[in-house]
């Protein structure tokens, strides 16, 4: 079942605008629920979870504090969890196209599907920006995605049986090879060249599956696609060995990398460099009082772009929206583990 977010079109009101549901501005909504902040969430894709769920929900992530191991779907479900005593609401398949300073000191963000949201506070959440696939050169490819061609693994399971060719040589490509072929019909990787950008324990493993006669490596360039109903049937490669020639193909998978796209940030009048964010260490926040940004969308000397330290500044970032978005109130710093306010917040009380 698809994540049902909030209808677009409506005019809302709250304290802190978080534009990106990855990881870093799920966690957000938890450091502003403990002061009692309300967050609105805005995302491009259609669920929360953000690179994690979109580009490798089953692939283990190792350098989360207190779990040696965890997937991105994991994650964003753990996420979600922690903090649903807080009640976000969520804007999917909306772009924040717009951003406007009002009379009243407080912000209104405009979506590209015409939802308006205004806020004391906007946090810019989003990663590196909207980011979309690479597609290779391929005539017709359109007619085949979302069907036989993809540019993202959401769900190994889909691919149970399949004739898989996988067209890259980096390690999305490598990892992917290695984590479906046991399921597979049959696997074949293509690249244009015997050289790979991946770690050379996969390149390794890839070439070891290859000796046994368990999957196909050819140095080589796709063609074209063959099929109907944007059902592919065979792909048709082309290499200097053996010319044109064609491979049986229930699926495509071609992993070229990323185009980052900052997006309509860049037009908000922010201080940039290099398509990132310059904030301080103390709040994160921006050139602009009262529009902060946290994770891998900003910059700072020292940075790094961990999910981790996104956790830390979404944290430090909180503290300073309050005083934004409750200036007559004094903040009191509480620990979840003594305050039996935050516990009650929390539903654990």
């Amino acid at each position: 079942m698809a994540f049902q977010g909030t209808p677009p079109g409506e005019r809302h009101e709250t304290d802190v605008v978080i534009i990106g549901a990855g990881p870093i501005g799920l966690f957000s909504v938890f450091e502003l629920g403990l002061l009692d902040l309300k967050a609105h969430l805005i995302d491009i894709l259609d669920r929360p979870g953000g690179q994690c769920t979109e580009l490798y929900p089953e692939k283990p992530i190792y350098d989360i504090p207190g779990l040696p191991i965890v997937t991105g779907q994991e994650l964003t479900d753990r996420l979600m969890e922690q903090i649903a005593p807080f009640g976000a609401t969520f804007h999917v398949g909306q772009m924040a196209a717009g951003l406007e300073k009002l009379p009243s000191g407080r912000w209104r963000v405009t979506s590209d599907a015409g939802t308006v949201i205004e806020a004391a506070a906007v946090v810019i959440a989003a990663g590196g920006g909207s980011f979309v696939p690479k597609k290779p050169p391929i005539q017709g490819i359109e007619a085949y995605e979302g069907t036989s061609v993809f540019y993202a693994v959401r769900k190994m399971e889909s691919y149970r049986g399949k004739d898989i060719v996988i067209v890259g040589g980096g390690d999305s490509a490598l990892d992917w090879v290695l984590n479906l072929q046991p399921i597979a019909k049959s696997m074949t990787l293509v690249h244009h060249r015997d050289g790979f950008r991946a770690a050379q324990h996969s390149v390794n493993q890839m070439k070891a599956l290859v000796d046994a006669g368990k999957m196909a490596f050819h140095v080589a360039s796709v063609a074209a696609l063959h099929g109907e109903g944007g059902r592919l049937a065979s792909v048709s490669l082309t290499s200097k060995e053996k010319g044109t020639f064609d491979v049986p193909c229930d699926v495509l998978l071609p992993f070229f990398g990323l185009t980052m796209k900052l997006g309509p940030v860049a037009e908000w009048g922010l201080n940039l460099a290099e398509n990132l964010v310059p904030v301080d260490t103390e709040k994160f926040e921006t050139s602009t009082p009262g529009i902060f940004a946290i994770g891998d969308i900003n910059t700072y000397p020292g940075k790094l772009k961990l999910i981790l330290s996104g956790f830390h500044e979404a944290a430090l970032m909180s503290q300073a929206a309050f005083k934004i978005a409750r200036p007559g109130e004094k903040l009191r710093f509480q620990y979840t583990t003594s305050s039996s306010n935050l516990q009650k917040k929390l539903g654990v009380a």
